[in-house]
Parts: structure tokens; sequence; C-alpha cells
């Protein structure tokens, strides 16, 4: 009897010796397990389109060579077409998809994107990590502000630009005025004095949006609300047809968009030009240009309250949906921050937003950036109207002062016609 219960008891200890082991082993494989997937990290889309130069590629993978095991970029090309683009992130932003995270934006999209509901605002993230706002330019910041919230990062910068040719120009022109004059002072020199784009397209609207501004007109003010009736949106528009219809300019300029533009000035019929940036490797290209080491740059002269150049370039935001916010802003924060615009400047020549940059060595390779002028005609950039509805603006904009400079109606009515077409459709829009 005794031996029996011995033996129970013996029986009973080995079984919950078994019992005891078999859970332990569970637990730690269980808590390895979850050691395994904290390990993994976590991953984030990035979206922009095609990229040729490989800058945005370096920048990935240096983030992710910085957060190696916390969080893993993956970059995705959308199309080349800045349209296609547009739509298709408001196809999928439309129904609430997480294909993207974090993504790069035209500097026309904000307002349309952050009133949809699509983006997600990023003032609590700039504002615990202590950026200053002040040290980007401040044309892409406004881009990004809309009803008194920022809902992107300025990731790099392009505005209108006056290029002239240094052997026939002395001193580039401080104000509309004295551009006016010296364009006319060069008959016999070169075929035209200035050529812009002046065509009913896009560019007309930049170039209108420069000399409105630079009278101290605007479009809307920073909820959206038009305030285009103004002396100053007159007076600008009145500047603008003096120029567009003188004697020094093409008699087809109303056909003039960029590529005339540019062919015009690099093959020596013009002493001016308004253009883009990239017009200063255009006249430097032995290839197709005939005033290679001729031209020199400028900001865009000053009208009677400012100097003021249209704002381009490319913004990043985040999609409201995101699944890891947090993950999205820290590579927000490093790709639009000091190391990433370097890359995105030295790798892919484009300006940085960052003023400071302005002052490296590497960033300063490149005889633009350490031009004084051209980074002080960035600093004159203006965003064009910031509205949800900004398609809508430009086409309004783009026919009327279309009628004005072609002779069909006088500026007052141009405004006129501008104000009520607009307000019509921001109250269409609601």
């Amino acid at each position: 009897m005794k031996g029996k219960k011995f033996f129970s008891m013996v029986l009973c200890f080995i079984l919950a010796l078994s019992l005891f082991s078999g859970c332990g082993k569970k637990e730690d494989e269980t808590a390895s397990q979850g050691q395994k997937k904290e390990e993994e990290p976590v991953k984030i889309v990035y979206a922009r389109g095609k990229d040729t130069t490989g800058a945005n590629q370096k920048i990935v993978e240096k983030f992710n060579e910085l957060h190696k095991g916390k969080i893993e970029v993956e970059y995705v090309e959308m199309p080349s077409d800045t349209g296609q683009s547009h739509d298709q992130y408001v196809t999928v932003f439309q129904a609430k998809g997480t294909d993207y995270d974090v993504f790069d934006a035209d500097v026309i999209w904000p307002a349309e994107f952050a009133q949809a509901g699509y983006v997600l605002p990023l003032d609590k993230f700039v504002e615990r990590d202590g950026i200053n706002l002040k040290d980007y330019m401040d044309g892409p910041i406004k881009s990004l502000t809309f009803k008194g919230q920022l809902w992107g990062m300025p990731k790099f910068i392009d505005a209108g630009m006056l290029f002239y040719r240094k052997d026939i120009i002395d001193k580039a022109p401080e104000t509309w005025e004295d551009l006016y004059n010296a364009a006319a002072a060069t008959k016999g020199k070169t075929e035209f004095g200035y050529v812009g784009q002046a065509k009913q397209y896009e560019g007309l609207v930049c170039n209108a949006n420069e000399f409105i501004s630079a009278y101290g007109g605007q479009v809307v003010d920073g909820d959206g609300n038009i305030t285009i009736d103004s002396d100053g949106t007159r007076k600008g528009l009145e500047m603008m047809k003096k120029i567009f219809t003188s004697k020094f300019v093409p008699n087809n300029i109303t056909t003039f968009t960029e590529p005339e533009s540019c062919t015009a000035f690099i093959e020596g019929k013009s002493a001016f030009i308004r253009n883009w940036p990239y017009q200063w490797a255009m006249a430097q290209d032995a290839s197709q240009s005939k005033i290679v080491d001729k031209a020199a740059v400028a900001p865009l002269p000053k009208g009677s309250v400012r100097a003021s150049a249209t704002l381009g370039g490319w913004v990043t935001m985040i999609n409201k949906y995101s699944k890891h916010p947090e993950e999205a802003w820290e590579f927000v924060k490093f790709m639009c921050g000091p190391e990433g615009q370097k890359i995105t400047a030295t790798v892919g020549g484009s300006a940085p937003t960052l003023t400071s940059l302005y002052e490296d060595e590497e960033v300063k390779k490149n005889p633009l950036f350490a031009d004084k002028n051209f980074v002080a005609g960035l600093s004159a950039a203006v965003p064009r109207p910031v509205s949800p509805i900004y398609p809508k603006l430009s086409n309004i904009m783009q026919e009327e002062i279309s009628k004005y400079l072609l002779g069909q109606q006088d500026v007052n009515a141009t405004v006129k016609n501008m104000d009520s077409r607009m307000k019509q459709a921001v109250n269409e829009a609601k």
C-alpha cells in the first residue's frame, strides 16, 4: 500500500513537472515570437513622379540606413505626367486608401487636398520637434498654409527669373519701368527686347501673378476668399499689358509658351526673358545656344510694392489615412530637412527651400546655387492662388487676361469679370 502511495506521488510530481515545463516552453516561444515581431521595421510607402536623377532613391536609402530595424521606406514611382499622378492620388484618397503614406505634391495642390480631407496637418509635429519654419523660404510655406494650418513641408523650389544678355545689358533692371526702358533701348542690338509667356495657358497666370503681386494685389486671402478686385491688381495688369503690347516684343507674343521664349533667347534674338531656372542650363548648352557665357540671372523686377516671382516646385505631404503617421513624419522631416534637401540639390539639381544650404560648399558647386541674384529671386517667390479650386480660378484668369492683352476689354472690366466669376466658382464649390 505504501508502495502504491509512493508510486502515485512520484507520478503526480512527474506530471506536474512536465506540465510546468511545457507551459514554460510555450511562454518562451510566445515571448520569442513577440520579440521577433517587435523587431520587424514599420513599413511605409513614399510615392512621387518619375525621377531620372536618382536623388530620391538616395534619400530613401540613406533614411532606411539611419532607421534600420525601425522604419523601412518603400519608394514607388508615379506617372511622369503630373495630371495623371494627381488623379491617381485623388482616386486612392477618396476611397480612404492607405496605398501611399507619404507623397510629393505640386505646390498648387495643398489647399485642394486639405479641403478634401486627404492630408494630415503637420502643425503638432513641427511644434513638438522644434522645427523653425523661418529657416525655410517664405513662398513654399505660404503655399502649404491654408485656413491657418500647415499641410506639408517644402522639398524644393522653382520660381520665375529674369535672364538677360550681359554683353548687351550693363545692369539688371530694378523695376518693371526700368526693364521697359532698357528693353526699348536694345533696338538694333537684338530682334526683341523682351520675351515672356503670354499664350492663354497656365504660364500666362504665372506671369500675371508676378505683376499683380509686385504692385500689391492678390487673388485670394489665406482662407481662400477672393480678393482680386483691387488697385494693386489693376496696376499690375496695366504694366503687364504695357510690356506685352510694346514694339520690343514679338508681334505674336500671345502664342508664346516657355519653349518659344527659350528658343528666342538662346538664339540671341532677345535681350531679356522671363523664364524658369532651367533657362540657365539651356543658355550654356553649346549644342543649341548661341549665347554661351553671355547670359546672366537676376530676380524679377520690382513693382510699386515688391519684387515677386511665381512659385513653382514640390512639397511633401502625409496621407490622412496612413496607419503609421509618426513614422511617415520621421521620413518627411528627414527628406525636407537639411540632409535630405542637400541630396536633392547636389544629386537632383533642384534648388533647396532651406536658406542655410546656399552657404554649403558642396551645394555651391552648382554655379546657380552660388549666385546671390538667383537666391534672391527664389526668395521673392509667391504662391499662385492658394485655393481648393485653383484650376477653376486659373482658367478664369487665363480667359479674362487674354481678352485684356488682345484689346477686347479694358482693365476694369477684366478685374470685375475675374472677381465675379471667381466668387461664383467659390460659392458653387461650397
